[in-house]
């Protein structure tokens, strides 16, 4: 086939014409498979974020702590203690009374309950390391001294979280391990 003309010039070839109606599906599906896509990453983040959402007993049976999520960070709270009164001959009088915050810094605290006190804040999900989940970035109180801590959790292969609480720099601090309430 010849696309030259007579005098030696180039031929337009006319091609085909595409129905607009065609472009604005392909955009469509494009936009879908985006979208598509974009679900099933965060989504999968989000779900391996929730691991840790669930009910946790500290060493030595003292509490249970229940984790959930709030705006896509993680907080743990109180919801039970092995012993939550004040046992018979407290120096202070208030023998089987429910414990409540004594130590806090903010003597407005000091009636606050322990049972149901957030003392595990703003941690967020930071993804797998050497296959362990881990959550970073926030603060964990101690009522039993009144000081906050930064914090970390690992999720370990055997279902229990390694809970880390550290001054400045994670080297500065004590880990203690959680396992799963039954």
């Amino acid at each position: 086939m010849n696309n030259t003309s007579k005098n030696g010039q180039a031929k337009a070839i006319a091609l085909p014409k595409v129905n607009p109606a065609i472009r604005v599906l392909k955009a469509a599906l494009f936009t879908a498979l985006v979208a598509l896509v974009w679900v099933l990453t965060t989504s999968s983040v989000w779900a391996s974020g929730n691991l840790i959402v669930g009910s946790w007993v500290t060493p030595d049976d003292k509490a249970v702590v229940e984790i959930y999520e709030q705006g896509g960070l993680y907080y743990g709270k109180f919801t039970s203690l092995k012993e939550p009164t004040y046992t018979a001959g407290h120096a202070d009088g208030l023998d089987g009374q429910p414990k409540t915050d004594r130590n806090n810094p903010d003597a407005s605290q000091h009636a606050e309950l322990i049972i149901g006190l957030v003392m595990l804040n703003g941690l967020k999900y930071a993804g797998e390391k050497k296959g362990q989940h881990q959550w970073k970035g926030g603060s964990i109180y101690d009522p039993g001294n009144g000081k906050t801590y930064k914090s970390t959790i690992k999720l370990n292969a055997d279902g229990t979280l390694d809970m880390r609480g550290y001054i400045g720099i994670s080297l500065f601090g004590r880990t203690q391990v959680w396992r799963p309430f039954q």
